[in-house]
This record gives structure tokens, C-alpha cells and sequence, in this order.
């Protein structure tokens, strides 16, 4: 890791962590590296072809981008190729269409369409796995987000097996707090990606943002200790048998009824 730069090393090492701990990549892999062109995906796909030269397992890495007719992605092909070119990763582009007349733009009709994409170009370039840029910020306002939202303890796994284990989704950058990718972008020269999303700052995921950000006022350990959670539930004190569930609603449990 010595062509990296201090930050750099300190990611990869941080990815060897992650698939260490989650077994995110093995020998003869064949990843699909989704690549929005922002910071995060771009330093995921920098740093997974730098651990290729000195890793003891063989992998190999496809770029794709899944082009949209949203703003954020305008010119951004040309210098995409040029990085893909440069760090000798194979890459496609698959155009689909967004916006509709009937339908309004949101941060869910976006995903989901984007996430079709990807099954579809895996499964045709023969991929097993698709690796996606979530960062341990992300990770953690999406379980806020459930929780405040949805009345559900769920988060994005580092690695999901989906479709019958056809396709694995793993999360190189799990243990990665978006400040060091946004550094180390910088310090790449990495393009910066001009994004028009009608909902990019109002957003629900904005306002995660925002909260976290806030308690970290008075506990600079706040993500961590929010991450960590979904690995150190306390099951005496959230006990299946003293809660009961009727239309939709949990309550717990009398005496009598345990």
C-alpha cells in the first residue's frame, strides 16, 4: 500500500477488515462494482483494484455505471471512463429511463430501478457478487430510518444473499465513515459529481443526517455505538416471550400470559 496516501491505507485497511469479518471476497470472484461516480463508489473501486496487486486471492472486478435521465449524471461518462481506464477495470453502461409523466421522482423509485439494473446486468455479465458503496453513515441512518419510520430494527447487512444465494450483495465499505472518503476523493482527484435530485436536501435520510450529527455534539462516539447496536442486542431485556404482536402492533406481555 505504499503508492496510497495516508488515508488511502487507512480505508484498505478497513475493507480487509470488513472482508475478513463478513467474507465479502473469496478466491475466483467475479464482482460487479456499482459506480455512481460519486466519492464513495469511486474510492471502493480505486481501493478493491489496489488490494488485487498484493492480495493472496484472485478476484475479478467489473465497473458498471447505470446511467439515468437525471441531471447528476451529465458529462459524467468520459471521465468515468478515463478512471476505469486508468485502473485497468474492465466497465459497462447501462442506460434506463427515470422520470415519468404519471410518476413522481423520489429517493424509492430511483433505488429501485437502479437496483433492477444491477440484478439484471449481474446476472448477464455472470456475477456473482455486486458490490455497493454503502459507508458505515449510511448504514446507520438506514436503520434510524426504519426504526423512526417504519417501526423496524433493519439495517443494510455488509453481506445479503438474495434470490436463493444467486446473488450476494456485499458492503466493502462497512467500516468506513463517509469524512475519510470524502478525504480521500480529494485527494484522488476524483470528478466532482454535480447531482439535481429534486430530494437530495430534503430528504429523510437529510434529516438522519442531521440528527446524527447533532448528538455527536455531546458523543463523538454516537456511530459507532449506533452500529455496534445491531450486534449487541440484550436479549434479557428484549425477551421474544414477553411480547405479543396483534394487528401490526407489539405489546408486552401480563404475568399470566408468559
Amino acid at each position: 500500500m505504499r503508492s496510497l496516501t495516508e488515508t488511502g491505507a487507512y480505508i484498505s485497511n478497513r475493507i480487509g477488515k470488513a472482508i475478513a469479518d463478513y467474507d465479502l471476497i473469496e478466491d475466483k470472484d467475479r464482482i460487479l462494482v456499482a459506480v455512481s461516480g460519486g466519492k464513495d463508489s469511486l474510492t471502493m473501486l480505486k481501493l478493491l483494484a489496489e488490494r488485487q496487486k498484493w492480495a493472496p486471492i484472485k478476484y475479478e472486478l467489473i465497473a458498471i455505471h447505470i446511467e439515468t435521465d437525471f441531471l447528476c449524471d451529465k458529462g459524467l461518462r468520459p471521465k468515468l471512463k478515463k478512471i476505469f481506464k486508468g485502473l485497468g477495470v474492465k466497465y459497462h453502461f447501462r442506460k434506463i429511463k427515470m422520470v415519468q409523466p404519471d410518476r413522481k421522482a423520489s429517493c424509492f423509485w430511483c433505488s429501485w430501478n437502479r437496483r433492477k439494473a444491477l440484478f439484471l446486468a449481474a446476472d448477464r455479465l455472470k456475477c456473482a457478487k455486486i458490490a455497493l458503496g454503502h459507508h458505515k453513515d449510511d448504514i446507520i441512518e438506514t436503520l434510524l430510518l426504519n426504526m423512526f419510520y417504519k417501526g423496524e430494527f433493519a439495517a443494510m447487512n455488509p453481506r445479503q444473499e438474495l434470490f436463493g444465494g444467486k446473488i450476494t450483495i456485499i458492503r466493502p465499505l462497512c467500516y468506513v465513515e463517509e469524512e475519510n472518503t470524502r478525504r480521500f476523493a480529494k485527494e484522488a482527484k476524483f470528478p466532482s459529481q454535480v447531482c439535481a435530485c429534486p430530494n437530495s436536501e430534503t430528504s429523510k435520510r437529510r434529516k438522519m443526517k442531521n440528527i446524527i450529527k447533532d448528538l455527536g455534539r455531546d458523543c463523538v462516539s454516537v456511530k459507532t455505538n449506533i452500529f455496534r447496536s445491531v450486534s449487541r442486542v440484550k436479549e434479557d431485556y428484549i425477551n421474544l416471550k414477553n411480547i405479543q404482536t396483534k394487528g401490526g402492533e407489539i405489546k408486552w406481555r401480563k404475568k399470566s400470559q408468559r
